[in-house]
């Protein structure tokens, strides 16, 4: 399986910049997508950022054109640049990876990281 370590969270100012990295370890060959959610208190977790194994990207409406997402393929590593933040984008950010549909039917699962908190003062 698939194992995620997310780094780079902390406390910025309303308009600054954070990025977060997200490095994949173990059965990295079977992965596909790996992408951005996040969870602020009291609501759903949702998507940030997605991106798949060929370089196409989807974005949330309400981080488009202020969030990027990258991969860097030999080194396992998703980044999520964050610019122009908002108090709004104040929650815990999680690294997803989704495997390859070949490599679900031999059993692989979903993978989540644990977590880093991203804080957006006014």
């Amino acid at each position: 399986q698939v194992q995620l370590v997310e780094s780079g969270g902390g406390l910025v100012q309303s308009g600054g910049s954070l990025r977060l990295s997200c490095a994949a370890s173990g059965s990295t060959f079977s992965i596909n997508t790996m992408g951005w959610y996040r969870q602020a208190p009291g609501k759903q977790r949702e998507l940030v950022a997605v991106i798949s194994s060929t370089g196409s990207t989807n974005y949330a409406d309400s981080v488009k054109g202020r969030f990027t997402i990258s991969r860097d393929s030999a080194k396992n590593t998703v980044y999520l640049q964050m610019n122009s933040l908002k108090p709004e984008d104040t929650a815990v950010y999680y690294c997803n990876s989704e495997p390859n549909y070949y490599y679900t039917l031999q059993g692989f699962r979903s993978a989540w990281g644990q977590g880093t908190q991203v804080t957006v003062s006014s």
